[in-house]
């Protein structure tokens, strides 16, 4: 990378990696093992665990804390463990078990359904970073919790507690991004939340992305950032165009995420299962559109690889 290139503590492209299930809806620890492993040897610098990917609502403390040691164990890349809810006790309780185990951090989501003021949020977010000495990154996504961390909420954090350290921005709102990372102190970091979004919000200061779609472009996007953080602009731009239909099976409202990973996954014979309920198993004709977008991408590489 250029001496200007931003930091990125954690890697430049983590994967929020499912939660596989086996067939009677338990977790699978040995497929979760298998699947971190292969998206490591497949381009992904980290892991995130229990996040939305995750399935997290879904997981039962024992089932995350499983989760957080045997991947933990299993990889040598960071993992950051999704310890939060929407209970500030709760999320400080799971956070300092999660101290105790092989993770590289903490990914703390903005407590969603109650609707906090951001004075809430603050002293929530304050709590789970006073739970241990681990690294915390932000996660706003507006979307899922109802609630936006506003800028000088961020800020404020950022300046004054000394292990928050990064944002996962999910809130689809680059101009916003801009001004906060402008403003913010040396060493916070960004990373993309939203797949769709990455050259724009690397464009005004992101040092990576926790994606998706990772599951299965890890390198594509990985050379995406890296190249584009390297000055060039032509070549992110015809990788990211090979990826719009990826990022586009990701979610929707008839198969909202993870529900459309887990069908890659199965189509690629790795480790998934169905989703839980509520999500529940995925629609009809779904593995059939994760092979067309697959066979796509694996089209594009091959006239890409000819070219020399």
């Amino acid at each position: 990378m250029p001496a200007s290139a931003p930091a990125a503590r954690f890697g430049r492209v983590l994967t929020a990696m499912a939660t596989p299930f086996d067939e009677d809806g338990a977790v699978d620890l040995e497929g979760a093992v298998r699947l971190a492993r292969t998206l490591v040897a497949t381009g992904s610098d980290g892991l995130v665990l229990t996040g939305s990917t995750g399935e997290v609502p879904t997981l039962s403390d024992e089932e995350r804390l499983s989760l957080w040691r045997v991947v933990g164990e299993a990889v040598t890349v960071p993992v950051l463990a999704g310890s939060t809810s929407n209970d500030t006790a709760h999320s400080v309780e799971l956070t300092r078990a999660a101290a105790r185990l092989p993770v590289a951090g903490i990914l703390a989501v903005t407590p969603y359904y109650n609707r906090p003021p951001q004075s809430g949020l603050d002293a929530h977010f304050r709590a789970i970073a006073a739970a241990s000495a681990l690294p915390v990154v932000l996660y706003d996504i507006p979307v899922r919790t109802g609630r936006k961390i506003h800028s000088a909420t961020i800020l404020r954090l950022a300046r004054e507690v000394p292990n928050i350290v990064g944002l996962k921005d999910a809130a689809g709102d680059p101009a916003t991004t801009a001004r906060l990372l402008a403003e913010a102190p040396a060493g916070f970091e960004c990373y993309v939340g939203d797949d769709a979004l990455t050259l724009p919000l690397l464009a005004v200061g992101a040092v990576g992305l926790i994606g998706v779609a990772t599951h299965w472009a890890a390198p594509e996007f990985g050379e995406m950032i890296a190249r584009f953080l390297d000055g060039e602009r032509a070549g992110p731009l015809e990788i990211q165009r090979a990826l719009l239909a990826s990022m586009a099976f990701e979610t929707g409202d008839d198969a909202p995420n993870p529900i459309p990973v887990k069908a890659m996954l199965r189509v690629m014979g790795l480790p998934a299962g169905q989703c839980r309920l509520p999500l529940g198993p995925a629609p009809e004709g779904l593995e059939e559109r994760a092979k067309a977008v697959l066979a796509d991408l694996d089209q594009w590489r091959s006239r890409r690889a000819n070219r020399g």
